[in-house]
């Protein structure tokens, strides 16, 4: 039984255990019995009245008394347990958004951190390997979920295959893009040049689905290109690869989001259900990029890279490039949990409030080369991250 359920049971008196004896009844019985001993004790002689109609009339009224007590301390303790029901319900629901939004935010940061620590700090140069890699250990973890019952899956078909390949080849082409990027350039930059891509993704919506956007996310926009561009010029790292690398992230990561508007409602229809659950676009992600990911393996020759790797004979390696793999798998579960914990607007708000700690957390860890006018460039690009979330609230 539910806690609402409990707490209406106690409270409503129309389904209440004591309405089977309540004082009313005993009262009204009680003085039908009383009226009958009366007169029976009038008949009868004064030495064979029974003893039982022998009490006063104080004796009765402090046995009623008595009973009543009793009654009402019944219906406290049920009070009591009911209140403290509600106390600990209220306390859950107030600690569930606070718990699952700190799980998404340190496993986002920890991810973008150890993917770093991979590829600069170890100078692993295979980043299609990488995401071969992890994507392999997602889609291992969520299958054995699913065979136990722990997760809900759909199975595979052709046409859902057919459909999905589009998505998947972008979201391919974004992971690797992003991989290469982190590599050449430090997290801060990182985080602030990916608000390109909201930038592309707003025109892109304009332009495909009609959706204007207000004067505010324009305003928005506006000053992150501002802090991309000031942040770019006075960056004392700046890699031209890197940047290339982060560019083409951001269209790609643009024409996924868009991909995947179009292309949901056909998926949908090709399910057995009817419906694509986030578990199950997750396995279908990571899954699909497997073929593609050895296709690409074996063209840009990482195996032969891989195979006489100096570093893989590193056990902590493979430990930092596993943890990687699971908090991404991490970031997908607890990133569902927090948005049904508070809704997609707080959801975005606090996804742009978690750059803040990942920009000063990469910094710090990497001994980033830093000027302040390219502090100041960081600062306001986080600033204007946070606007743009608000701006598309409103």
């Amino acid at each position: 039984m539910s806690t609402e359920l409990k707490l209406n049971v106690i409270i409503n008196p129309d389904v209440k255990e004591s309405d089977f004896n309540s004082p009313r009844e005993i009262s009204s019985h009680s003085g039908k019995a009383n009226v009958v001993r009366m007169l029976i004790g009038g008949l009868l002689p004064q030495g064979n009245r029974p003893g039982g109609f022998m009490l006063s009339t104080t004796e009765r009224r402090g046995a009623n008394e008595r009973s009543r007590g009793n009654q009402v301390m019944s219906e406290e303790d049920e009070l009591n347990v009911g209140t403290d029901e509600k106390r600990m319900h209220e306390a859950k629901a107030r600690s569930g958004p606070l718990i699952s939004g700190a799980a998404y935010c340190l496993s986002s940061c920890s991810m973008i951190l150890l993917n770093k620590v991979v590829l600069s700090s170890y100078a692993f140069n295979a980043g299609i390997s990488l995401m071969f890699y992890q994507n392999l250990i997602s889609s291992i973890i969520v299958t054995v979920l699913g065979l136990f019952g722990a997760v809900s899956l759909e199975k595979l078909n052709c046409k859902l295959v057919k459909v999905w390949i589009p998505v998947n080849l972008i979201f391919v082409g974004m992971l690797v893009s992003g991989m290469y990027s982190l590599k050449y350039i430090n997290i801060a930059m990182v985080t602030i040049l990916k608000n390109m891509a909201n930038i592309l993704t707003a025109v892109g919506e304009l332009y495909i689905f009609h959706k204007r956007q207000s004067q505010k996310v324009w305003t928005a926009m506006f000053l992150m290109i501002i802090s991309a561009v000031t942040g770019g010029i006075t960056d004392l790292s700046f890699d031209a690869m890197g940047y290339t690398w982060q560019l083409v992230n951001c269209v790609l990561t643009a024409s996924y989001s868009l991909t995947l508007r179009r292309v949901m409602d056909t998926a949908n229809s090709v399910t057995r259900s009817g419906s694509l659950n986030e578990v199950f676009m997750v396995l279908l992600n990571n899954l699909l990029s497997l073929p593609f990911g050895a296709f690409l393996i074996i063209i840009f020759d990482e195996w032969t890279y891989v195979n006489s790797a100096d570093v893989i004979k590193i056990p902590t390696f493979w430990v930092v490039a596993t943890v990687g793999g699971l908090l991404g798998l991490a970031i997908s579960f607890t990133s569902m949990w927090f948005i049904n914990q508070i809704g997609p607007t707080t959801y975005s708000l606090v996804g742009s409030l978690n750059k803040i700690p990942i920009s000063v957390a990469g910094l710090v860890l990497f001994n980033v080369p830093l000027s302040l006018p390219n502090l100041f460039s960081i600062l306001f690009g986080l600033f204007a991250g946070i606007f743009f979330a608000k701006a598309k609230m409103s």
